[in-house]
């Protein structure tokens, strides 16, 4: 069984195509990232509004778009999307998924996950913030 993080893009990016490790700019991201590295899983992947599931060295163009405003269809069909790219990419059924994600990034997927975490959850993005610079200086 792999360990996978999921990770949900921000809003606030680089103004220029980057790594998608680099073209979001967010405290938040930035943590949850190092957080995810420092689990030491088989893979880490983000959740981009735009263009799915990506790898973090991906590049990408910036973007303006969000899950948090998208009508129930358009997330289902992109959760549809991102379960697409996990079945290439892991082992759906056999992996545990450890997700640094808000809800609206996880409803549609995690019913099609059978192992999953979500360290954070039910917390708002100052105690978000604080649980991961907490984990970090440990």
């Amino acid at each position: 069984m792999s360990r996978v993080v999921l990770i949900s893009c921000v809003s606030r990016k680089l103004n220029h195509r980057a790594k998608a490790r680099d073209i979001y700019v967010s405290d938040l991201f930035r943590k949850s990232l190092a957080y995810a590295q420092r689990l030491q899983p088989d893979a880490v992947y983000i959740l981009s509004a735009k263009y799915g599931l990506v790898h973090p060295d991906d590049e990408l163009e910036p973007y303006d778009l969000t899950l948090t405003f998208m009508p129930i269809n358009a997330a289902r069909a992109w959760a549809d999307g991102v379960l697409r790219s996990l079945r290439e990419r892991t082992d759906v059924g056999g992996d545990h998924f450890i997700l640094l994600a808000g809800e609206k990034y996880r409803r549609f997927l995690v019913p099609h996950l059978r192992s999953v975490e979500v360290p954070m959850l039910g917390l708002g993005i100052g105690q978000q913030l604080h649980f991961l610079g907490r984990r970090l200086s440990e």
